[in-house]
């Protein structure tokens, strides 16, 4: 395995920060919202990033290129209506990074619209930081999206069979060793098993596109 790039690292840090805190802290805000405090009592709804990260996540994230968070945890039985709740949670996570890079992109478009040429290095490493942030997001937001426990997207697919517990249960289970197998042998191998790239870089430079339209 190539060694860490310091610098490199340091750029996209503030982007793999900003979104798995609001990612995780929109879980927890919903899932307070619709009636569970279990993620309040457990000082989950704060965009504090201590109280988000993960640390063996996310020395991961930075090494291999795949990590994790703390999951926010919170008990259906005190939901208003546990089916439809259930998937307000999910989606909460995903939609706060897409609406993340949108926010980082339209902040870049109007802080950085002539780019790098002539500008000192700390305003470059800025504007790179940026950029990170913008595709990180995207990324993390389809990520997520994918129907694999544990993963958000799962909720969507598994929603149908919360009638019967007993495949739920197993369904989620055995997804969630299938994602990390794909992992272990993503980073092993170095296979791409999961192409998300080239939409990340649709929704990434087609939106920073369509702000240069105005």
């Amino acid at each position: 395995m190539d060694g860490i790039d310091i610098l490199r690292t340091l750029k996209f840090l503030p982007g793999i920060i900003l979104g798995l805190t609001f990612h995780e802290f929109s879980h927890a805000l919903v899932a307070s919202k619709c009636g569970d405090s279990t993620s309040k009592d457990q000082g989950r709804v704060t965009l504090n990033p201590l109280k988000h990260i993960d640390p063996i996540g996310f020395i991961m994230l930075l090494v291999a290129g795949f990590g994790w968070a703390k999951p926010v945890q919170f008990n259906e039985q005190n939901l208003h209506n546990p089916q439809k709740d259930v998937m307000k949670i999910a989606a909460a996570g995903p939609l706060s990074n897409a609406l993340l890079a949108v926010i980082l992109s339209v902040i870049f478009h109007f802080s950085f619209d002539n780019g790098m040429s002539g500008y000192s290095k700390a305003y470059s490493i800025i504007y790179e930081m940026f950029i990170y942030g913008i595709y990180i997001n995207w990324g993390l937001f389809l990520f997520n999206l994918l129907p694999i426990p544990p993963l958000d997207g799962s909720h969507l697919l598994l929603n149908y069979f919360r009638k019967y517990p007993r495949t739920h249960e197993i369904l989620y289970r055995y997804g969630t060793y299938v994602l990390l197998a794909l992992i272990a042998v993503s980073v092993v191998s170095r296979m791409n098993l999961f192409p998300i790239w080239p939409a990340i870089k649709f929704l990434g430079d087609g939106f920073l596109s369509l702000l240069n339209i105005f």
